[in-house]
């Protein structure tokens, strides 16, 4: 599960320091997160919808009375997790429910090792690295230096949820000291192998002590979790600067600024509103590997927006495309592979060298092909600027592709289809449960073969009415099952359940 930022406004914390120096630098942080009203969903709502959403709150509302929903992860930008929990517990904090964002730190050996995990539970071996007795040594020191300041803040009967394998590990001090933990696991992979099982080998110890375990597709569960799954998707919110809407013209006017597209004659001041209802405008610009000139306003743009990991195959993307131009050599359509800055996201320490892969894929093709693909990495000083220009990028484009080889959940795909774009994605994972093909958009059954995603791009490029269909096909799929809406009903549910199980 991938996105590019969170779309919350946090406060500027020093992420990407390292431990190597100062255990200091291992005490997690609180990210803090304005609360906001739920009434701003009323106008989408039935009144049965919008009753059944106030009734959820006021359960949720009650059961936490006098406790704390503290949400730990390991980062907070960059990835899915920090995509969606700052619209959640804003939401949360809005119905009267006292939750709190924490973010764990580590060391670059401990990065590495989860995420040789995070490959592992999708099924695949990653660098191939041990996860041996020294791995778990590393794991566990670094927890245990986490969890002794989780402790001086967590009380007894507050509920912990843990986020994916980072934070397995904290569930046994925390769950002592009277917290009900759940853990959420936001990967998965529905035809388990040697590699998915060598991950639950490793996860194991510290998962014992969870109460509950939540995870995206019931094809994810582990036999030793059975007892404890709880099935809950992922969502986005709606109302964030990711997601708010855009005229087409301001679009293009933060594409032109940053660099991606070229400017229009007078075009309108790249703007974009803030969460707390400020005006904001794009100041920064893009760092971007092409040959030539930035694609003309009107051409239409085939564009993925993922971090930097080989699991998106943004090298197969590239490869695809050059399919595509091979057997369609007039077809007037550029390509956009956009992610984050390569050192911004903690906790993945693959980014720079995927994108290296990339470029060097790029540079192998032909002087025409290249002239036609665009690598961009988008600014993340200011997260909500980032937001805003992957936001513009998702609107302007002709066609979102997301050709994961796995995906957990794709967040980008539930983004594009919130704004009716056309979306061409892997039937891979969770993606299965976002898109019915020729519903909501296509799926390449295979996602290494390259022809079948090159024609299902062109099919999308050349027939407009198919990809209006789909795309208002899509908007409607999203309002019905992916905003928060219906998490914030799960997590009502959740918290009922944990109770029950805490007897």
């Amino acid at each position: 599960m991938d996105s590019v930022v969170a779309t919350n406004s946090l406060e500027q914390v020093p992420e990407a320091a390292r431990a190597d120096e100062a255990g200091s630098l291992l005490k997690p942080f609180e990210v803090h997160v304005q609360a906001s009203s739920l009434d701003r969903f009323r106008p989408g709502l039935t009144a049965a919808e919008w009753e059944a959403l106030q009734s959820h709150a006021e359960q949720a509302r009650e059961g936490m009375s006098g406790r704390t929903f503290w949400n730990v992860n390991s980062t907070a930008r960059g990835g899915g997790v920090a995509e969606m929990l700052p619209g959640l517990l804003a939401y949360g904090r809005g119905a009267g429910v006292d939750t709190r964002w924490m973010v764990m730190r580590g060391t670059p050996g401990f990065f590495h090792i989860t995420k040789r995990l995070h490959h592992a539970l999708h099924g695949s071996r990653g660098d191939g690295s041990p996860l041996g007795l020294r791995e778990r040594a590393c794991y566990e020191d670094v927890l245990r230096d986490n969890a002794e300041e989780l402790l001086v803040l967590i009380r007894p009967g507050d509920v912990v949820l843990l986020h994916d394998p980072q934070t397995a590990g904290l569930a046994p001090a925390l769950a002592a000291a009277g917290a009900g933990v759940v853990w959420r696991c936001h990967i998965g992979c529905d035809v388990p192998n040697e590699e998915v099982e060598r991950a639950w080998a490793f996860l194991a110890p510290g998962l014992a002590a969870a109460r509950l375990a939540v995870f995206t597709r019931a094809a994810y569960v582990p036999p030793m979790l059975a007892d404890r799954a709880v099935v809950i998707q992922p969502s986005i919110d709606i109302f964030a600067v990711k997601n708010q809407p855009l005229e087409p013209a301001v679009a293009s006017a933060i594409l032109g600024h940053i660099g991606l597209v070229g400017r229009s004659p007078d075009p309108p001041a790249p703007v974009f509103t803030r969460m707390d209802g400020v005006p904001a405008r794009v100041s920064r610009g893009a760092d971007i590997v092409r040959l030539g000139a930035a694609p003309a306003p009107d051409v239409p743009l085939v564009v993925q927006v993922s971090r930097w990991d080989p699991l998106k195959d943004p090298v197969g993307v590239l490869r695809g495309f050059a399919l595509l131009l091979k057997q369609s050599p007039c077809l007037r359509a550029e390509l956009v592979l956009a992610g984050p800055s390569v050192t911004s996201v903690a906790d993945d320490p693959e980014g720079a060298a995927t994108f290296e892969s990339v470029v060097a894929a790029w540079r192998e093709q032909p002087r025409f092909l290249r002239q036609r693909v665009h690598l961009a990495c988008l600014p993340m000083v200011d997260p909500e600027e980032n937001a805003a220009i992957v936001n513009a990028l998702q609107r302007h484009a002709g066609v979102v592709v997301q050709k994961s080889l796995k995906e957990g959940f794709g967040l980008t795909v539930t983004e594009a289809m919130w704004k009716a774009r056309p979306v061409v994605a892997s039937a891979v994972g969770g993606i299965q449960d976002q898109v019915h093909h020729e519903v909501e958009g296509l799926l390449v059954r295979d996602p290494t073969c390259l022809p079948e995603f090159a024609a299902a791009v062109r099919r999308l490029l050349e027939e407009p009415r198919l990809s209006a269909r789909l795309g208002t096909q899509a908007h409607e799929q999203v309002r019905a099952r992916f905003t928060a809406v219906r998490h914030l009903s799960d997590f009502a549910s959740l918290l009922r359940r944990l109770d029950i199980r805490g007897g």
